[in-house]
């Protein structure tokens, strides 16, 4: 098949943030299963697009809020009034709906188009469902907002989450309706749009490299626990606030803390052992520097890559169960709380035990390796549903017989490893 992948940010060469390891995930996998891709898509400053054989950039565009100053904020705020969407689709009209169009046809022949999430798609949906699409759910972008809504600081900042999730809701149902096939990272997302969605939607588990890279020798712990994330993201900055205002004061002040990432209106912090880092060069290597994980995602929906990162890298963690949304398996390293007490408890166990010398690593590769075999099994069985659907005013064809079926993220043979030889080294 020859498709057309649009996405806000094109898939780039390092991907760091969760939104690209999962687009550069898809893409790797559609390339894999000998598919032409071609990409659509904006560039973020700073970065270098994964392939240069057929990416088509709508130009550079930064489209991180904590990056950009006042002004920025306010010119896609008045766009997304006069355009009638949401502020994250707003940012994406730097071109006009005329020139995606051109961009098209000039693209023709192809087989369709795989919407990757809602901004850009959603800037120009009437533009992009002329054709046939498959459409890529990252999360139910609507329900985030509303969470977000609910626990926003200000009145503005709740009105505006409140504005966003109106939208978004009407792009999404837009989007997800229009499509032949939906993919999305959680099965909880692919139940989320609703009945008739839900039967044309599969799982797809996702890797955050698509080849594991070899494991170096273990080295001394930098930090007793190690936390990473873009925590601009509401979402993410709820997990963290709950981390440090009602896990941290239960830690001993012994206990070292390296938290890595752009942290706007940092809050004051009266435990001694943290730190905060800012960016780190390499995400991977700061996240391997701590002696055990903590995953305290409190909410959102889709998959947590940070999650996925740490049993790829065979690290010991705790985790809040919002964190293991979309996984299958969990290794036995990892241990599971959402009450402070006991996730402060398991920690403060956890990294004694890496002090007495048992550092609880475990191989990441069988956990890697069933995610990219189920990967790219789900998308074959996806793109093969896909390209029946234009037999649909055939008498003949079947729709049920042709179905996607709904996927476990994570494989039986990995559920077997774990439980047989999941021990800690």
């Amino acid at each position: 098949m020859h498709l057309v992948f649009v996405s806000s940010l094109v898939p780039v060469e390092n991907p760091s943030s969760g939104f690209d390891i999962a687009n550069r995930a898809v893409f790797d996998g559609l390339r894999a299963l000998g598919h032409k891709v071609s990409v659509i898509g904006y560039l973020q400053p700073g970065q270098a697009a994964a392939s240069h054989e057929d990416v088509h950039l709508l130009g550079q565009l930064e489209v991180t809020n904590a990056k950009v100053g006042a002004a920025a904020k306010l010119r896609w705020l008045a766009k997304a009034c006069l355009h009638r969407t949401t502020l994250s689709s707003a940012k994406m009209l730097e071109v006009s709906r005329a020139h995606v169009e051109a961009l098209l046809q000039r693209l023709q022949p192809f087989d369709g188009i795989v919407l990757n999430s809602v901004q850009l798609p959603g800037a120009f949906a009437a533009a992009f469902q002329k054709h046939k699409t498959i459409y890529i759910a990252h999360n139910v972008e609507a329900g985030s907002a509303r969470e977000n809504a609910a626990t926003a600081s200000s009145l503005l900042q709740r009105w505006l989450f409140r504005r966003e999730a109106y939208y978004l809701e009407r792009l999404e149902r837009t989007l997800t309706q229009a499509a032949s096939v939906i993919w999305t990272f959680a099965e909880a997302d692919r139940l989320g749009f609703g009945h008739a969605v839900s039967s044309r939607a599969t799982v797809l588990p996702l890797v955050t490299r698509w080849d594991l890279a070899q494991g170096g020798p273990e080295k001394l712990p930098q930090y007793d626990l190690a936390l990473i994330g873009t925590w601009s993201w509401q979402s993410n900055r709820l997990g963290l606030d709950w981390f440090l205002s009602k896990v941290v004061p239960l830690l001993s002040a012994e206990m070292t803390i390296g938290i890595a990432g752009q942290l706007p209106d940092a809050p004051v912090i009266a435990h001694p052992g943290v730190r905060l880092l800012g960016r780190v060069p390499d995400a991977r290597a700061f996240v391997c520097s701590g002696a055990v994980l903590p995953l305290i995602s409190r909410g959102g929906t889709g998959v947590q890559l940070k999650t996925i990162e740490t049993f790829e890298l065979g690290m010991p963690s705790v985790a809040t169960r919002a964190s293991l949304r979309g996984i299958g398996a969990l290794p036995g390293n990892c241990s599971v709380a959402d009450d402070p007490a006991e996730f402060a408890k398991l920690l403060i166990d956890k990294v004694a035990q890496v002090r007495a010398g048992n550092h609880q690593r475990l191989s990441g590769a069988i956990f890697h390796q069933a995610q990219k075999t189920k990967l790219l099994e789900t998308l074959d069985e996806g793109l093969s549903w896909f390209g029946k659907t234009t037999a649909a005013s055939d008498p003949a064809f079947t729709r049920d017989e042709a179905r996607p079926r709904a996927t476990k993220v994570v494989s039986a043979s990995y559920s077997l490893a774990v439980h047989e030889g999941g021990k800690s080294r």
